[in-house]
C-alpha cells in the first residue's frame, strides 16, 4: 500500500498529460464544432487553473482521498472494513457509490445558489473542449474534496479503488469535455455505457433546461435513473450557444477574472 501512495501522483499526473494530449490531437483532426475562441485565448488560463488546483490540493490536503482510504483500511474503519466485504466487491461498490456522489454533488452545485455562484466558473468557458474538463474553482474543488474524504471514510473504501476512481475521473471529464467528433451512430451506444462528448456538451448550453441536464461525468445511468437526461440540444451542436450570458466577454478568460466570478454579476 505505502508503494501506491508513493507512486499515486506520477500514476495520476501521467495518466492526465497522455489522455490530455491525446484528446487535443483528435480535437485537431476532427473537431466537432468550429470554436468561438481561439486555444491560445483560453489554454492559458486553464491549464494555469488545473495547476492552481493541483498544488492547492497537496497542501491542503496532503494525503489525498487515496491516503486517507489507506489509513481507513488500516484502522478498519469505515461500512466495508467492519463488515469484511471481499475486496472485489468493495472496489466495485466504491466505484459505483463515488460516481453517484460526483453526479449528486454536481446536481446540489446547481441547485443552491451560492453553490453555483462558484461552479459556474466551470460553465462560463465559451469553447467547449479538454482543457474544459478540469477548470474548476478552487473552493469548489476544496469542497468536493472534503465531500470525497467523507464518503470514503464512512464507507471504508479500498485505496485501489479511490486511486481507479479518480484516474478514471480525470480521463473521463478530459473526453467528454473535448470538442471531438465521434461517429454519431458510435456515440448513439457508447451513450449508454459512458458519457459521450455530445451527451455532455447539452450541459454546457446557455438554455437553463440544458444546462440543468446531463449532470454525469462517467456513468450516464444517473442521468436516465433521476430523469435529468437531455438526449439533443434543442438547436443542434452546431449551433448551440456554450457558456453564460454574463461572461461572454473576452477578458473573462483570463485566470484573474475566472477566479473573481463567483463574486461578480457581470
Amino acid at each position: 500500500m505505502s508503494s501506491l501512495l508513493t507512486h499515486e501522483p506520477l500514476l495520476r499526473g501521467s495518466a492526465f498529460t497522455g489522455i490530455l494530449l491525446a484528446m487535443a490531437l483528435w480535437e485537431l483532426l476532427a473537431p466537432r464544432r468550429q470554436q468561438s475562441q481561439r486555444r491560445g485565448a483560453r489554454w492559458p488560463s486553464n491549464l494555469g487553473i488545473t495547476i492552481l488546483n493541483t498544488l492547492l490540493m497537496r497542501v491542503v490536503f496532503p494525503l489525498g482521498a487515496v491516503g486517507v482510504a489507506a489509513l481507513a483500511a488500516q484502522h478498519a474503519v469505515g461500512i466495508f472494513n467492519a463488515l469484511r466485504i471481499a475486496p472485489a466487491v468493495s472496489l466495485l461498490c466504491s466505484m459505483l457509490l463515488l460516481d453517484l456522489a460526483i453526479y449528486t454533488q454536481h446536481v446540489v452545485f446547481h441547485r443552491v445558489p451560492w453553490l453555483w455562484r462558484l461552479h459556474r466558473m466551470h460553465h462560463a468557458d465559451t469553447a467547449l473542449d479538454v482543457t474544459s474538463g478540469s477548470r474548476f474553482h478552487p473552493i469548489e474543488m476544496l469542497l468536493s474534496m472534503v465531500i470525497k474524504v467523507a464518503i470514503v471514510l464512512a464507507f471504508g473504501m479500498p485505496p485501489l479503488a479511490v486511486l481507479l476512481f479518480e484516474v478514471v475521473l480525470n480521463a473521463t471529464a478530459m473526453f467528454n469535455h473535448a470538442n471531438a467528433r465521434l461517429p454519431l451512430p458510435i456515440d448513439r451506444v457508447l451513450r449508454y455505457l459512458l458519457v459521450t462528448p455530445d451527451m455532455h456538451r447539452v450541459h454546457h448550453s446557455t438554455v437553463v433546461a440544458e444546462t440543468h441536464s446531463n449532470f454525469g461525468f462517467n456513468l450516464p445511468w444517473w442521468d436516465r435513473l433521476f430523469r435529468t437526461y437531455r438526449a439533443q440540444p434543442e438547436a443542434g451542436h452546431q449551433h448551440m450557444t456554450i457558456g453564460l450570458p454574463e461572461f461572454r466577454a473576452l477578458d473573462e478568460s483570463r485566470l484573474d477574472r475566472m477566479l473573481t466570478q463567483p463574486w461578480r454579476n457581470a
